[in-house]
C-alpha cells in the first residue's frame, strides 16, 4: 500500500472514530486486500472490526447468507452477490458499515468468462447504501494489479460516501 492509498484509509479511521462507528469487509475477488488496508491505518482496532474472504459458494452461502441457487446460477458474481456480502458482514462483525465485493480479476476460458469485472456493494447498518460494476483500466491483465485496483477504487468510493453522506446515527 502506497503513502496516498494509505492517507485515504487513515482519513476512513478518524471519520468512523469520530462517529463512534465501525466497518467490516465481506471479499472475493480482492482476496483480502480490503482487509490488508483497513487494517494497516493507525489503531485499526478502534474501527476495524475485521473481515472474511470467501472464494467459493459453498463458504459464501455457509458465512455470509448468500442464496446458494443464485450464487449457483451466477457463479458468485453479481450486483445481488455483492450487496448479501456488504449488508451480512454488517451484522455478523457487529459493524456500522460493511463492503462486499465479487468478480473477477482474470480470465476463466473454461466457464466463459472473458471479461473482467467485479461489483461491489457499501452498507450501512446493514442495508445497502451505494453499488456498481467496476472495470479494470483497458489492457491490464495483471490479476494482482486488478484487485489493488478494485481495491483502492472501493476505498476511495467509501471515503466519498462519508464525507458527503449526513452523518448516520450510530446502533
Amino acid at each position: 500500500m502506497n503513502s496516498k492509498h494509505l492517507e485515504t484509509v487513515n482519513r476512513i479511521r478518524t471519520i468512523l472514530i469520530k462517529r463512534q462507528q465501525t466497518l467490516a469487509v465481506a471479499e472475493s475477488v480482492t482476496a483480502g486486500m480490503l482487509q490488508v488496508a483497513f487494517s494497516s491505518a493507525d489503531n485499526a482496532t478502534e474501527y476495524f472490526q475485521g473481515g472474511i474472504t470467501a472464494y467459493n459458494l459453498g463458504q459464501k452461502a455457509r458465512h455470509l447468507g448468500l442464496d446458494p441457487i443464485h450464487g449457483q446460477q451466477c457463479d458468485c458474481v453479481s450486483a445481488e452477490t455483492a450487496r448479501a456480502l456488504s449488508e451480512n458482514c454488517c451484522s455478523i462483525f457487529s459493524s456500522h458499515w460493511g463492503i462486499g465485493i465479487t468478480g473477477y480479476a482474470s480470465t476463466v476460458p473454461e466457464k466463459g468468462i472473458t471479461e473482467l469485472y467485479a461489483y461491489y456493494s457499501i452498507a450501512a447498518d446493514g442495508e445497502e447504501m451505494k453499488s456498481a460494476r467496476i472495470t479494470p483500466p483497458p489492457g491490464e491483465d495483471d490479476p494482482v494489479t486488478i484487485r489493488y485496483y478494485y481495491t483502492n477504487t472501493v476505498i476511495a468510493i467509501l471515503l466519498d460516501i462519508l464525507t458527503n453522506v449526513t452523518q448516520k446515527k450510530p446502533r
